[in-house]
């Protein structure tokens, strides 16, 4: 099937929103050259074409897994591409040495196994240092020794560069950061090689950290990294917006109860929508009533629980909304990714990364994404199964 069906929500991935992003990324970060994050699936957008689109622009791509850069490479990208966990057995190695891979070496048992592997080429290390993360990186006072040893090893292309991950990069003043940027000053002293230690808070908010690279994720998609801001904020554009339609419109008379348990009831006579989609498609079950919902370029609460397929809008006791009527779940033309996760009391990421497989995704740009509500035909971003690669 080549089309987005009627009666079915559907993701609008907004390929120039993405470029924009980037573009705020390097205004930001002016000296810097630019990984660009595109791990769990492009944080849930598609990995291949939103890789695609920023190959062109970045100067490296990102992922988590080995086997996230072997996508990237059967699908034809060949931008360098860092493996942020490293790979874990000589296989594997052998396997990133010949697709030309760089690896975070982030344990002393990687630097084994690369002094004990013999490779046909070398490889690009970087060289993950923990400054106060507490999860994946070398200790500090261990970091140079272990660089020597990797500058030594014949697998490894000279020079190994420097990484850490910021863990409390908020604005205004933050001295757990002040204390890694410090740690990691120290830890890379006398050493030569490029730094990398800015995600996306870093960028917006600690210049200090920007070093040689920086490495934007949530950023490029949109959404702040940040408490209590949205993307719109600093001039982000979201590129995910999670679309629909009303599949029935019914008259609601007062005191009539909607949704499993009846725990919302109609306090006046009203108009309900139903919108083709729930919780099936990663549209949160736990969001309360009250929660803004897009019909027809005018806000609406969501009332009832959210089910599986369905969920259930209060149009209003003047509306004259009809089946077929476009709704935006979030997204651009309606709310923010932000608002929902502040909601949930979680973060807009989650929400992006658990949009489920049979959700349709269509590539387009802002124009696209305003111009129709049930795009019959329009391009699918690969096949719903790879999730857009």
């Amino acid at each position: 099937m080549n089309r987005v069906p009627r009666g079915a929500p559907w993701i609008q991935i907004d390929l120039t929103a993405l470029t924009h992003n980037l573009a705020v990324v390097r205004r930001h970060a002016r000296t810097a050259r630019v990984m660009a994050v595109v791990k769990a699936d492009a944080y849930g957008h598609g990995l291949l074409a939103v890789a695609r689109t920023l190959a062109a622009h970045a100067d490296a791509l990102a992922v988590a897994r080995l086997d996230e850069a072997l996508r990237l490479r059967a699908g034809g990208i060949q931008t360098p591409v860092a493996v942020l966990e490293g790979v874990f057995d000589a296989d594997s190695l052998q396997l990133a040495a010949q697709l030309g891979l760089e690896l975070v070496v982030h344990d002393s048992f990687q630097v084994d196994l690369l002094e004990q592997t013999a490779l046909t080429g070398r490889l690009r290390i970087w060289l993950k240092v923990d400054t106060g993360m507490g999860r994946l990186g070398v200790d500090p006072a261990h970091a140079g020794a272990l660089w020597r040893r990797l500058m030594d090893c014949p697998a490894v292309e000279a020079p190994v560069g420097w990484m850490t991950h910021l863990a409390h990069a908020q604005r205004g003043v933050c001295r757990e950061t002040d204390r890694q940027l410090e740690c990691f000053s120290i830890a890379c002293d006398g050493h030569p090689g490029p730094r990398n230690m800015a995600n996306s808070a870093g960028i917006l908010a600690w210049p200090a950290s920007h070093g040689d690279w920086v490495r934007p994720g949530i950023m490029l998609y949109g959404v702040s990294p940040f408490s209590g801001e949205q993307g719109a904020d600093i001039g982000l554009r979201p590129v995910m917006s999670l679309r629909s339609e009303l599949v029935s419109v019914k008259p609601l008379g007062r005191g009539a109860r909607v949704g499993y348990g009846g725990h919302w009831q109609a306090d006046r006579d009203t108009r309900l929508g139903v919108v083709a989609a729930g919780y099936g498609d990663g549209y949160p079950r736990t969001l309360p009533s009250g929660t803004p919902v897009s019909v027809n370029g005018r806000a609406v609460p969501l009332v009832g629980r959210v089910s599986m397929d369905l969920l259930t809008v209060d149009l209003g006791p003047t509306s004259d909304d009809r089946v077929g009527a476009p709704v935006v779940l979030w997204g651009n033309g309606g709310p923010a990714v932000e608002t929902l996760a502040t909601a949930l009391g979680t973060i807009g990421y989650e929400l992006l990364c658990r949009v489920t497989p049979r959700v349709r995704r269509v590539a387009g740009g802002h124009d696209d994404a305003c111009a129709a509500q049930a795009p019959v035909g329009a391009p699918m971003i690969g096949h719903p199964a790879e999730r857009c690669g």
